[in-house]
């Protein structure tokens, strides 16, 4: 499985911050549907509203995860991510 990191912008008119705070159970719940694992969520304050971390088992899966999330109003930006240690491994013998 691959980790991406997605950066969300809210872009539907919510009726108060509580209905928007509800809105990732539902949003968890069709990911799952969809063989990806929403992992983690956080607000930020800054350019976007939140960052989502998404767990896939490939590109297409992460890009239909992606998807569903942008029907409940949130405009996203989505980037393949991984650990530090593999990274290490990536550039070690460059």
């Amino acid at each position: 499985m691959s980790k991406y990191a997605s950066l969300v912008n809210v872009e539907q008119n919510y009726q108060n911050v509580q209905e928007l705070a509800s809105i990732w159970g539902d949003v968890r719940t069709e990911l799952e549907q969809h063989d990806a694992t929403l992992e983690e969520t956080y607000a930020i304050l800054g350019e976007y509203d939140f960052l989502l971390i998404i767990d896939a088992e490939s590109r297409d899966t992460a890009y239909q995860a992606s998807l569903c999330i942008e029907r409940y109003g949130l405009d996203m930006q989505t980037m393949e991510i991984i650990p530090m240690a593999e990274f290490a491994s990536l550039v070690e013998d460059l």
